[in-house]
């Protein structure tokens, strides 16, 4: 495996397949937050330290084959560029901190991106599965066999009564963040989400943007996950996250049946209207091109549009990203260059994806 096989394509080949609830649960995620035992936290170590935990990495796991990820690859953020790292942050493959780090920052990537092990973020360790669709309970298993598997070989910092050690107090105990990215259009349409959203932290959950703390929410996506970890366990945090998620999908179904039955020339106009300034538009900012991306998925999952599938919005919205921008036109884009390369790569996408329904004998009725 190369660099180059992490970013030739947007879409990770674990989001290639649909899982359960993946017309409103885009993916799943489960990390767990790691610390090796007496050496410095990366917020206080020395460059020297942290660059001795990436040469265990290398040496304990690099090029290793795990029974369920497969062989790993280490990338050392040293060794990418900034549109490199900014591309795996696009693929949600590492954060936005990690893409900013130096000495001793890398990752761990197995074959089919399910699995990335950070290293040197906030923590030493941060193990991520990665799922299509609502999966929790594959996802806390996977990634509960990734971390015995390291713990083999690593001595984590953990504590008999607070449990593992972590930087940043709230991560204190199991460790644990799961969280699910929700396609939530309906209830932001319908004006239910901003009132929802005080029940869900009041529920010791947080609702972030499409890629983490400090992002925004583009194209009404939204991340929805636990908020602390010390004193519950890992079965807690899992059942109290799909609680929730189980009613924000049936809220989601039910404000989509609402909208189609009392609303319905509303919203298939709103509709038509995406994906026609998606077909023909000659610049489009990725804010707007998020929200036309939204509605056209909107309509394609309610059967407004029947010519398309549903994943080719999910490759879209990685695709248009300002670091597979600049990736394909192999060079650095202003904002407006990078505005009328994202409306000509949508435009020919949907083309694409035009003629091969034509191939395949379908068509809009």
């Amino acid at each position: 495996m190369s660099l180059q096989s992490f970013i030739s394509e947007a879409i990770s080949p674990w989001m290639k397949n649909e899982g359960p609830e993946s017309d409103i649960v885009i993916s799943t995620r489960v990390r767990l937050a790691r610390n090796e035992a007496h050496t410095a936290f990366p917020i206080a170590a020395m460059n020297d330290r942290l660059e001795e935990v990436l040469n265990r990495v290398k040496q304990n796991f690099a090029g290793r084959s795990h029974r369920r990820f497969g062989e790993l690859e280490l990338l050392a953020m040293t060794d990418l560029s900034p549109n490199e790292r900014r591309m795996l942050v696009e693929k949600h493959l590492i954060s936005p901190n990690l893409a900013a780090g130096e000495h001793g920052s890398g990752v761990l990537l197995s074959e089919d991106e399910s699995l990335s092990v950070m290293i040197n973020e906030e923590d030493h360790y941060r193990i991520q599965c990665l799922m299509s669709g609502f999966q929790l309970d594959a996802c806390l298993k996977y990634a509960n066999a990734m971390d015995d598997w390291m713990e083999e070989k690593v001595d984590f910092a953990f504590h008999e009564n607070r449990g593992y050690l972590t930087s940043c107090p709230t991560n204190v105990g199991t460790g644990l963040r799961s969280s699910v990215m929700m396609h939530l259009p309906a209830l932001v349409l319908t004006n239910q989400f901003n009132r929802i959203v005080p029940a869900i932290s009041q529920l010791g959950l947080v609702v972030r943007g499409i890629y983490g703390e400090g992002s925004e929410a583009l194209g009404n996506l939204f991340q929805i996950s636990n908020q602390t970890t010390l004193g519950k366990t890992e079965a807690d945090i899992v059942d109290n996250l799909k609680g929730v998620v189980k009613q924000l999908i049936q809220h989601e179904r039910a404000a989509r049946q609402t909208l189609y039955e009392q609303s319905q020339l509303f919203l298939e106009d709103r509709v038509y209207r995406s994906l026609g300034t998606l077909a023909y538009s000659r610049r489009m900012e990725t804010q707007e091109a998020m929200q036309r991306l939204s509605d056209v998925r909107l309509g394609i999952d309610l059967g407004i549009i029947n010519h398309m599938q549903g994943k080719i919005l999910n490759e879209l919205m990685v695709l248009t990203q300002p670091g597979f921008l600049q990736h394909y036109a192999e060079q650095e884009l202003s904002a407006e260059e990078r505005d009328e390369r994202r409306a000509t790569f949508i435009r020919e996408r949907l083309q694409l994806e035009k003629k091969n329904d034509h191939t395949n004998g379908g068509g809009q009725p």
